[in-house]
C-alpha cells in the first residue's frame, strides 16, 4: 500500500464503543485512513489506540472537519 499524505486522512469523533471499550474511548477524536472497499461495507479504517489501523462499524463514529490550526496541533502532539 503507498503511503498515505495526512492531508488525505479523515477525522471521527467515537460515539459508540460498545464491543470495543479497550480499543476505543467515547468522545475522542481519532484518525482515519482512506478505505473505499470498507466504507462500501459499513466500515472505516480507524487508528485505535493500540496505534494500528483496524476496521470498525461506522455507526461507531461521526466525521468531523478539523481547522489548519488544530490538525497541525494533533500532529506536534504525535
Amino acid at each position: 500500500m503507498a503511503a498515505i499524505n495526512r492531508k488525505d486522512r479523515q477525522y471521527y469523533i467515537c460515539i459508540d464503543n460498545a464491543g470495543y471499550a479497550v480499543s476505543l474511548e467515547l468522545r475522542k477524536i481519532y484518525e482515519s485512513l482512506p478505505d473505499p472497499d470498507a466504507e462500501r461495507h459499513g466500515q472505516v479504517r480507524i487508528i485505535d489506540e493500540s496505534g494500528d489501523d483496524y476496521l470498525y462499524p461506522a455507526a461507531c463514529f461521526v466525521a468531523i472537519t478539523l481547522s489548519s490550526a488544530v490538525r497541525q496541533a494533533l500532529k506536534l502532539a504525535a
